[in-house]
């Protein structure tokens, strides 16, 4: 047929169609009605090297190591932000504090080395002046990590030195493989706090809790004595014996400094590094498929192929994922047995920190029924505005997370003001950070594996499912549920996928 007649043809038809007028309108479907009903064509995989999911420290980390090496990589994060359990909050215009994971210390090595790398500043925190112990509605200042009275207690430390002695006969981050590891993990702290007799006294008890709850966002009750000591025996490094000291400590401990520009720099200068192509925003992965040597990633954001996956989210993050094929019953029973603690962190904001006028740090222990366990003085570094916050974590949690936010408000600064005098309740702003509300973390500050999971599948905490390897802070030797061990654990991933 010739162009000539096609012409005609079509102009004959259009002719048509305009003669019949409306009946045409009514038999014909409109052409623009038809497009819309016409299902859009599914997106075209995208092509890369290595897929990474989770855009915290330890999946930034990777990506980072896996572009140096000249691999093409995409990074999916499922919220609308990177950082994962780091999060700044600006308190002032340029002076962000911490509503996240927070301080950095010696020994913490990689942390303190991405630092040098991207010109990000580290200053030791606030520690001229009083500690405060408060018991029994009393107020007693104190000068280093532990009160006083708190070293009288034979009971407490008791629990010290046998911790210590514990997680020095650990093979680093093998906990299960110690000769009384199933023993260990079958006793709570608060049990075998019990099994001590009268020298663990309620105040004990109290003070351990003070230990626990920030630290592992759970009570007594829901820690095992191997995970306890698996935490203090990697609050070192190679040359550095993990110590509870160490580990829970101020100068000198895993507490000893802060990030100038706040935590969640250290993230934000990562992504920026990468590029807007390689960091992809609101992108929760729902299915990762292995055939042929080949992976492909289904996320909200897309599909991915690639020919290796890291996944650096939380276990229970992790264990949501469809995985074809499924992971190993072992594996799949380590993540889903590992929920995340349930922390708080709570912060009031003053015009100063008045506190330090009186000599006082900022920095307390708490026994006793209060919502918050210990408290510290979280101040820009520029000297204002003056910043107090405390960890509410574990039962203390399960009280006081559901409150209105009015209700929480007025707790936490009678609280402060317990401590510091009442100036606190004065506060010109408050805000929360509700962890264990927050979905793309389920929780925090870290996982916490249930009665008999360490032993039972600790061994698959860093195995490769095929060609899917797995990093965060969960899975670091050194420093896990730490920022160092983040980013230990995405180097180490970033070295598997690319060997």
């Amino acid at each position: 047929m010739t162009d000539h007649a096609l012409s005609r043809r079509r102009l004959l038809g259009a002719g048509a169609a305009a003669s019949t007028g409306a009946l045409a309108a009514a038999a014909l479907p409109d052409v623009a009605d038809a497009k819309a009903r016409r299902k859009p064509r599914k997106a075209r995989p995208r092509s890369v090297d290595v897929v990474v999911v989770g855009g915290g420290l330890s999946g930034l980390t990777a990506a980072r190591r896996v572009a140096a090496a000249g691999r093409s990589v995409v990074v999916l994060e499922a919220r609308d932000r990177v950082g994962g359990r780091t999060l700044n909050h600006d308190v002032a215009p340029g002076r962000p504090v911490e509503a996240g994971g927070e301080y950095v210390g010696p020994t913490q090595n990689h942390v303190l080395n991405a630092c040098r790398e991207m010109q990000i500043g580290v200053y030791q925190a606030y520690f001229k002046g009083d500690s405060s112990y408060v018991a029994d509605g009393q107020v007693t200042r104190y000068q280093g990590d532990i009160p006083p009275a708190a070293l009288d207690l034979v009971g407490l430390q008791d629990l010290l030195s046998q911790v210590n002695g514990m997680a020095d006969s650990f093979r680093v981050g093998e906990p299960w493989g110690h000769p009384q590891a199933a023993e260990l993990e079958g006793q709570s702290v608060d049990s075998w706090l019990r099994s001590r007799g009268l020298l663990m006294t309620p105040r004990v008890h109290e003070l351990v809790e003070c230990l626990i709850e920030p630290s592992f966002g759970a009570s007594n009750r829901e820690i095992s004595m191997l995970l306890f000591a698996r935490f203090v025996n990697g609050s070192g490094d190679e040359q550095h014996k993990g110590t509870v000291e160490r580990m829970l400590g101020g100068k000198g401990g895993g507490q000893d400094s802060r990030i100038l520009g706040g935590s969640q720099l250290i993230s934000l200068a990562m992504a920026d590094a990468l590029g807007a192509a390689r960091v992809r925003l609101n992108a929760p992965v729902r299915r990762v498929t292995q055939a042929g040597g080949r992976l492909e990633v289904v996320s909200d954001a897309g599909t991915w192929k690639a020919r290796k996956v890291v996944v650096a989210v939380p276990p229970p993050l992790a264990a949501a994922i469809d995985f074809q094929p499924v992971l190993p019953a072992e594996h799949r029973m380590l993540l889903q047995r590992s929920p995340m603690g349930a922390l708080m962190k709570c912060e009031a904001v003053y015009d100063k920190p008045f506190w330090r006028e009186q000599g006082l740090n900022g920095s307390a222990v708490v026994a006793g029924g209060y919502p918050m366990k210990v408290i510290f003085d979280n101040t820009p570094p520029e000297g204002g505005p003056g910043v107090l916050f405390g960890f509410c974590g574990g039962d203390s949690w399960r009280r006081f997370s559901g409150l209105p936010v009015r209700e929480r408000r007025e707790l936490v600064l009678r609280q402060f003001a317990k401590h510091v005098g009442p100036q606190a309740l004065k506060a010109k702003d408050y805000f929360d950070m509700d962890w264990g509300r927050e979905p793309w973390s389920a929780g925090g500050p870290v996982a916490i594996p249930s009665a008999g999971t360490l032993t039972g599948f600790g061994r698959w905490i860093r195995r490769p499912h095929g060609d899917v390897h797995f990093a965060g802070t969960e899975t670091a030797d050194y420093w896990a549920g730490f920022m160092d061990g983040a980013i230990s654990a995405g180097k180490r991933a970033a070295r598997e996928v690319l060997a």
